[in-house]
């Protein structure tokens, strides 16, 4: 229990300092209202529909189809969709066959697709 309350934070705060290191966004709770057009917005609230109707898997896949081109905004809503994916509770995430492990390798994926690897190895190479 309490190494995955450790994972949460640290995928909380690795979001977090991304965020304000490229976006210059400061906030404790990254929402869609950070998207400023419509069609993102859009995707990315489709997406959150599908992990609370437990279907992560294919939302995240889904989450890397959209973000194929490796824009910018791309990586704002793929830090979106994991910052609300962390704030699931384990059993949520257990009951609809995924994990904590499985965010953080997700993130790590994104990290390295839009060159932020090193950032995302600071935050969590330990775990």
């Amino acid at each position: 229990m309490f190494e995955q309350d450790y994972v949460m934070r640290l995928i909380k705060e690795m979001v977090r300092a991304i965020l304000k290191l490229l976006f210059n966004i400061d906030t404790e709770s990254p929402t869609v209202d950070l998207l400023e057009n419509r069609e993102e917005k859009e995707a990315l609230e489709n997406l959150l529909d599908m992990v609370d109707a437990g279907k992560i898997n294919e939302a995240e896949n889904k989450l890397f189809d959209l973000t194929d081109d490796v824009t910018v905004n791309d990586l704002k809503i793929a830090l979106l969709f994991y910052s609300y994916l962390n704030d699931k509770t384990d059993d949520f995430l257990e009951t609809n066959d995924f994990s904590r492990d499985e965010i953080k390798s997700g993130l790590e994926n994104v990290a390295d697709r839009f060159g932020l690897n090193s950032i995302a190895k600071m935050f969590l190479e330990d775990f």
